[in-house]
């Protein structure tokens, strides 16, 4: 289970709620407080959406949000074992630095930072100095950075530092490997300089629906955020995803595959019911379609059950939309849950791939 803490919700009229700060996306306090909610019911992880291009149409607390790796560092002083996942383009990033960034978050987390490489709005290139690429430049870009992320994450062995005061060894130099990638879009020398993971790289997703991003999730990452309108659709999304793991040498049991929804819980339908009105009548006429994870607590865990058991996730993504949905699907949802037998009740490990059950990748050299 993952909480998508991204500030009122995605939706235009949650900031509006008198039960929700207005400038919940900026404000740390409301992010501590959804953090420590999340990790009081053993969630896996923390998950941040970033939005690094803003314009006409945008939800408005897109206009004023903090940023993720400096949010979730943050979080990471206040909280002890929930993972904390940070979103990045490679539309717009530079491979190199956000290989540091995510490694010192993992670093200062003890091993519970996580990555989430997407591709972004074209449209925003020009303010990452980019303007002269265009979409069909996204996904070989994301290519050679997902290659070179995995490559300076494995710059050291994982004893290459020796640190012996007595000797005056700090490191052996024979355990750091530079990366030398030379492509059409990045060119990175290396090596990194922070030592390698605990939990042997940060866990890495990336998010989408094209055959090219399945293609790109299966080869180099740990998991894939994607998308079902229905249990249908989310369940041959899945497969497909797990042959294409298969057909690669990969263990689909090693692979995170994971489906936002934005339940609005109550603990009867009429409840819930009045909750999702509370939110229409913040904006008449306002277009906010009624979720499809929705209704007693029972109907919810429900359906929760039903998609883990029929394969079409390994791990559900929270979103708001009301202002209390993290604390009601907590309350309400999570016990029935645990009764169960389906969801956990303590945390397995204080790393974050040792509570998504997935192995510590062993080192890959690239080249020295």
């Amino acid at each position: 289970m993952a909480a998508n803490i991204d500030g009122p919700g995605w939706n235009f009229v949650g900031w509006q709620h008198p039960d929700i700060p207005a400038d919940s996306s900026e404000n740390i306090d409301f992010y501590i407080q959804q953090a420590q909610l999340a990790e009081s019911a053993k969630f896996d992880t923390l998950f941040l959406v970033d939005v690094s291009h803003v314009g006409p149409g945008n939800i408005p607390h897109y206009l004023s949000m903090f940023e993720g790796v400096s949010l979730m560092s943050a979080l990471s002083m206040h909280t002890k074992k929930i993972g904390l996942s940070a979103t990045v383009s490679t539309s717009y990033a530079d491979p190199y630095s956000v290989a540091r960034q995510i490694l010192s978050l993992d670093k200062i987390s003890k091993g519970r930072a996580s990555l989430n490489a997407i591709t972004s709005n074209p449209g925003g290139m020009v303010n990452f100095s980019r303007g002269h690429l265009g979409k069909q430049d996204q996904s070989p870009m994301q290519k050679e950075f997902l290659e070179i992320l995995l490559g300076l994450w494995d710059t050291y062995e994982d004893d290459a530092f020796v640190r012996d005061k007595k000797r005056g060894v700090y490191l052996n130099p024979y355990k750091m490997h530079r990366v030398d990638y030379s492509g059409k879009y990045f060119s990175v020398e290396g090596p990194l300089n922070i030592s390698r993971s605990i939990q042997g790289r940060p866990v890495l997703y990336t998010a989408g629906m094209s055959a090219t991003l399945f293609d790109h999730a299966t080869t180099y990452t740990d998991g894939v955020f994607t998308h079902g309108n229905t249990l249908e659709e989310a369940v041959g999304i899945a497969n497909d995803i797990r042959r294409r793991l298969i057909k690669k040498g990969r263990k689909p049991e090693d692979f995170i595959i994971s489906i936002s929804q934005n339940p609005i819980v109550g603990r009867t339908e009429q409840e819930a019911q009045e909750k999702y009105l509370e939110l229409l009548r913040l904006k008449p006429n306002n277009s906010l379609p009624r979720p499809l994870f929705f209704g007693s607590a029972e109907k919810v865990a429900n359906q929760v059950q039903q998609w883990y058991e029929e394969g079409a996730i390994d791990m559900l993504i929270l979103r708001q939309d009301h202002p209390h949905g993290l604390k009601d699907f907590i309350e309400l949802v999570v016990p029935i849950l645990q009764e169960r037998g389906i969801y956990r009740t303590e945390y397995e490990s204080d790393k974050l791939r040792g509570n998504l059950e997935i192995p510590k990748p062993s080192f890959r050299k690239i080249s020295t």
